[in-house]
């Protein structure tokens, strides 16, 4: 006989979703009444309207049948949402959407090397702008290879970062420094993980969890075949209960739905001077009575993450010209 159950959908591929359960995984298809839903809510939003529907990091309840199949009857609110802006073409025009990349994340832990490759603040500072605009309870930056320069130099290198109150975790995955306190950051919750090609992820992963690294690339690997609308996500079990998930598309990111006057409030260092600026609508580019230019001035605000700010708010600036 059917069985309804809740679960936690670890697998999205072609329409099929993979939902962890009580009493194992089911392979279900959305039921057609929820699609039929969402399709009168979209009807006049070009694109399929089922897209976004359901997602890794859901929770649902199912229909589940014996032989190991179901029916997804109902998708439960989500905590929030990390999405990036995708853009489609569409005959001769363009459409910008939203793909989400996973829901309900407990966390967001975002990987770099001291060197070999250098880390890439600009980059940082855009992964770290989607993680407030999601409002992600735990953003931790994990800096590996400690290894292979002295401390006091990596200490350089992210204190800032710990200034602003982003946990900044030393680990290398071949001393296994740092791989006790990485694990337990882990453990128990859903976390979304990325970071730049050859920091050393899959060495890092494995030390924390033998084969972890491996499956993450597997699934890195599969998703990154096809454009940005691959639907082939998966979110891999850790051993002491939780996930992570991997996010290969994060890398190029194009925020989604933050419009040019709204960057300031994800950047946590500028955001407090705001308020303070002679005219609501200032872009802290070159108003005068601007208060975050006064305080980069002052050195309250470091000059190269005002830099990101800018570039960001410029391609934000321009992307919104395109669509409006």
């Amino acid at each position: 006989m059917p069985l309804t159950l809740d679960g936690l959908v670890i697998k999205q591929q072609s329409g099929f979703f993979t939902v962890q359960t009580e009493r194992g995984a089911y392979v279900c298809q959305l039921r057609g009444r929820i699609k039929e839903e969402a399709a009168r809510k979209r009807r006049k939003t070009a694109g399929d309207p089922t897209l976004n529907l359901c997602a890794i990091g859901d929770r649902v309840t199912i229909t589940a049948l014996e032989d190991r199949t179901g029916v997804i009857e109902a998708i439960h609110p989500r905590e929030r949402v990390l999405s990036r802006s995708d853009i489609e073409e569409r005959g001769a025009g363009r459409q910008e959407r939203e793909q989400i990349i996973i829901a309900n994340p407990d966390q967001a832990v975002f990987v770099l090397a001291v060197i070999n490759p250098m880390p890439k603040p600009r980059g940082l500072d855009r992964l770290l702008v989607m993680a407030e605009k999601a409002q992600i309870p735990s953003i931790q930056v994990v800096c590996n290879k400690i290894d292979l320069i002295p401390r006091e130099e990596a200490d350089t290198l992210f204190a800032l970062y710990r200034r602003l109150g982003y946990p900044v975790l030393y680990t290398s995955a071949r001393t296994g420094e740092g791989v006790d306190e990485l694990r337990a950051l882990l453990t128990g919750r859903l976390s979304v993980l990325t970071g730049p090609s050859g920091v050393g992820k899959t060495s890092l992963l494995n030390a924390v969890q033998p084969g972890l690294g491996r499956a993450v690339r597997a699934v890195s690997r599969a998703t990154s075949k096809g454009r940005h609308t691959t639907v082939h996500r998966e979110l891999i079990p850790l051993s002491g209960g939780g996930y992570v998930a991997d996010t290969p598309g994060i890398r190029t990111i194009s925020i989604w739905d933050v419009e040019p006057g709204e960057l300031d409030a994800y950047f946590v260092d500028i955001r407090p001077f705001v308020r303070d600026c002679a005219f609501a609508d200032c872009t802290h580019a070159h108003e005068p009575g601007c208060a975050v230019i006064a305080a980069v001035e002052r050195g309250e605000i470091d000059p190269g993450r005002y830099e990101s700010y800018l570039r960001l708010r410029e391609e934000i600036e321009n992307s919104y010209e395109d669509w409006v």
